[in-house]
């Protein structure tokens, strides 16, 4: 199979206005289908802003709501698939959630975060309960995570023994935290031998001021795409030839005793 060209939109949207972020993620899915992209991903709850306060509940939407539905006529526009997260309302219950979209408009997966980190995301969403959630994208198995998640080895390992090739990680991660992006995701990448797509806000919103940095780690702990501080779009390439290659020689998932982890939960 040939590599899948990924592109990471680095990026705050336009907090407050999801008519706005999409409107910024219109013209990135163009850029980075330019460049041969097949898949674009944007960071934790990029349609609506992350410091929205008590606006959480009035720009939460369902899954197939109006904003999803116009992620999906860009992704269709433009041919490749888009990764986003947003507050997603089911009933009265809000999640902070992703989704994947294909390039042929459907909807892939969606994943609800099942790690809330802090104050402000434990006061309004409800925790996920689903631990693995996949897709196909031509031929490269693909997993959903979210920020604060991806800080457990065992969401990571969950994924690499559910067959996860290409780990696709919205975050919002903060400063002093940026050794996580630096060297935990390269890490987590190395040793459940898969590829990690991390991909960031930046800047000053609210109380927080986003760190950048996204990255796209390979199974050798090698950062083959990285940002700096800014409003950015890399691109890398998840390579499967390199990724067999990567697991034949890599005994840690062969190596694993499952029966003497018990303890662990």
């Amino acid at each position: 199979m040939p590599p899948l060209r990924t592109a990471l939109f680095q990026s705050s949207g336009r907090p407050g206005s999801v008519a706005g972020s999409v409107e910024l993620l219109a013209d990135a899915a163009r850029r980075a289908a330019e460049t041969g992209a097949r898949l674009l991903v944007c960071p934790e709850l990029y349609l609506t802003g992350y410091a929205i306060g008590d606006d959480v509940p009035r720009l939460a939407e369902a899954a197939d709501g109006p904003a999803a539905r116009a992620v999906a006529e860009i992704a269709v526009r433009h041919g490749i698939a888009v990764h986003y997260g947003y507050p997603e309302r089911d009933g009265e219950t809000l999640y902070n959630s992703a989704q994947l979209i294909g390039p042929d408009g459907t909807r892939l997966a969606g994943y609800r975060k099942t790690h809330l980190f802090g104050d402000f995301e434990q006061h309004w969403f409800t925790p996920g309960e689903q631990p693995v959630v996949q897709a196909d994208l031509d031929g490269v198995r693909i997993g959903l995570l979210t920020c604060y998640d991806v800080e457990f080895p065992e969401n990571v390992r969950a994924h690499a023994l559910a067959g996860t090739d290409l780990l696709l990680v919205p975050t919002a991660l903060m400063h002093p935290f940026s050794f996580v992006a630096e060297s935990v995701v390269p890490v987590r990448a190395f040793e459940s031998q898969l590829y990690i797509a991390y991909v960031n806000r930046t800047g000053p919103e609210g109380p927080y001021d986003f760190t950048g940095l996204s990255c796209l780690a390979g199974p050798d702990g090698a950062v083959r795409a990285r940002a700096g501080h800014g409003g950015e779009l890399v691109t890398g390439d998840v390579d499967p030839a390199l990724l067999a290659a990567s697991r034949t020689a890599n005994p840690y998932l062969r190596d694993r005793r499952p029966g003497l982890y018990g303890s662990l939960v």
